[in-house]
């Protein structure tokens, strides 16, 4: 979307029993009472918190984040900046691909360490993909966009081979690329199963997080700028759609419905609002069991607008949602929020292991840790 930005993830048995007692005292950490939640984000003993991660790029907005586990994360973000970890944010390494500086990554799907897609954004050319098999030390690119209508915002994996990009309305409709052989090439879809996009209406390139999957077919897309806040939904992977109005406040190019979390098929979340600093964000999250076809108001939402989303692994009721002001967290499936936190932070992934990261503007970086 043209209105956000510059232009719009011992031996093997040890690490797994370590990961689960890890992943079980931080669950039940991040499910106490409301009455101890004040204490989940300060950062002390015994405590669950955001732990920085020194990126060593300040000057870097990384709004694409793919966490691989505990261990591993991808970054992607601005002046054609990629970032990957292997010893938990320990130490970060630059595998930009070459000849990128002047590109916006807002998203990055990484399936292990060394194989990941990254999309860059923008008008025309400027929308663009990459794949790496090896690590970052070289790239190739996959798809660039030479309609100048298109503008590319998301994309998401079924699997390692198939998976999802979504462009901005092109002649009335949102545009989706489709690949079945893990990014390395990209072919766009029939337009006939799309449903018309409303007056104004774009997703918002905001935490690599406004096209969600889950499973081997369903697809979410998240929607702003239009009278209503919607979510469209695909069960075969794209090829046709419908679509469901929101809660989530509308009706100006700066508000909608930012990102989407699903745990499954039927249960997910869509976060959002007014991404301006000066204006409010009531009812900026709502819920669905039914796969997307209705929303329901969040009873007590996040306090402000939020851009990014993520299920907490192995629960069926405790999410994050985070934003520029802070990080929220429910633990009854998105009816209410309280912030645990009040650090910036633009996009959230979590893994099966409990590794659970955030990353934002100045070159913010994080990992959940007790």
């Amino acid at each position: 979307m043209r209105r956000l930005g510059s232009t719009r993830r011992r031996g093997r048995t040890g690490r797994l029993v370590a990961a689960g007692v890890a992943c079980g005292a931080a669950l039940a950490a991040l499910t106490v009472p409301a009455a101890e939640a004040g204490q989940l984000g300060r950062g002390g003993p015994g405590t669950v918190h955001w732990e920085a991660k020194n990126s060593g790029t300040p000057q870097v907005r990384f709004r694409g984040l793919a966490a691989v586990d505990r261990d591993t994360a991808w970054l992607a973000g601005t002046a054609g900046t990629v970032l990957r970890t292997t010893d938990g944010g320990a130490s970060w390494r630059n595998v930009s691909p070459p000849g990128a500086a002047d590109l916006q990554f807002r998203d990055v799907e990484a399936f292990d360490a060394r194989r990941a897609v990254v999309l860059a954004i923008g008008e025309g050319e400027a929308s663009r993909v990459y794949r790496t098999d090896d690590g970052g030390a070289t790239w190739t690119e996959s798809f660039r966009n030479t309609d100048p209508k298109a503008f590319y915002d998301c994309l998401a994996f079924f699997d390692r081979r198939h998976g999802l990009a979504m462009s901005d309305p092109v002649d009335g409709r949102f545009r989706i690329l489709s690949t079945s052989d893990g990014g390395r090439s990209w072919r766009v879809l029939p337009a006939e199963g799309m449903p018309a996009a409303l007056d104004g209406e774009a997703g918002f390139a905001a935490s690599g997080q406004c096209l969600v999957t889950s499973g081997p077919r369903d697809v979410w897309l998240a929607t702003g700028g239009g009278a209503h806040a919607r979510v469209l939904h695909s069960a075969d992977r794209g090829l046709t759609w419908t679509a469901a109005d929101t809660p989530v406040p509308a009706g100006d190019p700066a508000k909608g419905v930012f990102a989407l979390a699903f745990r499954d098929r039927t249960h997910g979340l869509a976060v959002g609002g007014d991404y301006r600093p000066d204006q409010t964000s009531p009812q900026a999250a709502a819920v669905t069991d039914d796969g997307g076809r209705t929303w329901r108001p969040a009873a007590t939402p996040p306090p402000a607008y939020r851009s990014g989303a993520a299920w907490l692994p192995h629960s069926r009721s405790a999410a994050l949602a985070v934003g520029p002001s802070g990080t929220d967290l429910t633990t009854d499936g998105g009816r209410t929020w309280r912030t645990i936190d009040t650090g910036s932070y633009d996009t959230v992934s979590c893994t099966p292991d409990l590794g659970c990261w955030a990353a934002g503007e100045k070159g913010r970086v994080a990992r959940l840790e007790r």
